[in-house]
């Protein structure tokens, strides 16, 4: 496994619903000049992951030292933490997973996704994110195999902790991507995952530490909501708690970075993130929206990057 290859082959091993892929140019804009001049990031923190775009990114073009990955979403840490210590055993479980699904016709394919749904919905009335067994890797293998089969390509759950997106036929879905796994694997290295709301990243903020914060989005109005990535939700009291973090880790001295959608786009009038972050970088630029199921609500508009 050679280790420089294989990390910048690594991408998301999740289809993310607001993931920053179509964002990273923007986003490398505005990262300190520090940082651009010498290529070097001593302590990268990152406490919503959710699909790690701008992590991958980060670790394809710049040397990253210590890294830590934080998301209240229990399976999602699961996740990040069966790839980089158990990848080949998940690749295993991945295999069958896509061998059996390939194999059927549209209806049995649906049918094959509905129980495997159902399974992985009723492991959490009993299953230990604290403690590693071998369900572990079995859960991750739900997670990725409903991800990449699911309507979309969301990862959302209801109230109860169960995911809750409809299957989507794809012909030919990329449910076992080994060699994607094991690079991923491979960028993990040196880098702690963990499970937890935001407020703890701060325990691992320094002077200088680069930290970036894409929180659950603001949804622009009643229709556009999307913020149950996890069963906890984000609402605007969180936002508010979050401003509040970002002033108090600028205040500690490090390099900050946050995205968020702009409610200007429907109302000119509705200055919510232009008040909470006065005295900042406010920066609008444009993104195309890709989780309305309705083909006509994906154009582009505009979201915020905001910098100390």
């Amino acid at each position: 496994m050679k280790s420089k290859a294989n990390s910048l082959k690594a991408k998301p091993f999740l289809k993310w619903a607001g993931g920053k892929t179509q964002l990273l140019v923007e986003l490398e804009e505005r990262i300190p000049n520090k940082i651009k001049f010498t290529g070097n990031i001593k302590k990268y923190v990152e406490p919503f992951v959710g699909g790690g775009s701008m992590f991958f990114y980060l670790k394809k073009n710049y040397k990253i030292e210590k890294a830590y990955l934080f998301d209240i979403n229990k399976d999602l840490i699961l996740a990040y933490n069966v790839i980089k210590n158990y990848p080949a055993e998940l690749i295993k479980f991945l295999s069958k997973f896509e061998k059996n699904y390939l194999k059927k016709d549209p209806d049995r394919r649906k049918d094959y996704y509905y129980r495997k749904r159902k399974e992985f919905n009723e492991q959490i009335k009993n299953f230990n994110y604290e403690k590693y067994d071998y369900r572990w890797i079995a859960r991750t293998a739900y997670i990725i195999f409903l991800n990449r089969t699911c309507f979309n390509g969301l990862f959302r759950q209801n109230r109860n902790g169960e995911f809750n997106v409809p299957h989507a036929f794809y012909k030919t879905p990329n449910i076992c991507n080994a060699e994607n796994i094991i690079a991923v694997n491979n960028v993990l290295k040196n880098t702690e995952i963990i499970c937890g709301d935001f407020e703890i990243s701060e325990r691992y903020i320094t002077k200088d530490s680069f930290v970036y914060l894409d929180p659950p989005y603001r949804p622009l109005n009643k229709t556009s909501s999307f913020t149950d990535y996890s069963k906890e939700g984000f609402t605007e009291g969180d936002q508010r708690r979050l401003s509040n973090f970002y002033k108090e880790m600028n205040k500690r001295g490090a390099f900050l970075m946050l995205s968020n959608s702009d409610p200007t786009n429907e109302k000119e009038e509705d200055k919510f993130f232009d008040n909470l972050y006065r005295g900042y970088h406010i920066d609008r630029v444009f993104a195309k929206r890709i989780i309305n199921c309705n083909a006509t609500g994906r154009g582009e508009i505009r979201e915020l990057i905001i910098t100390n």
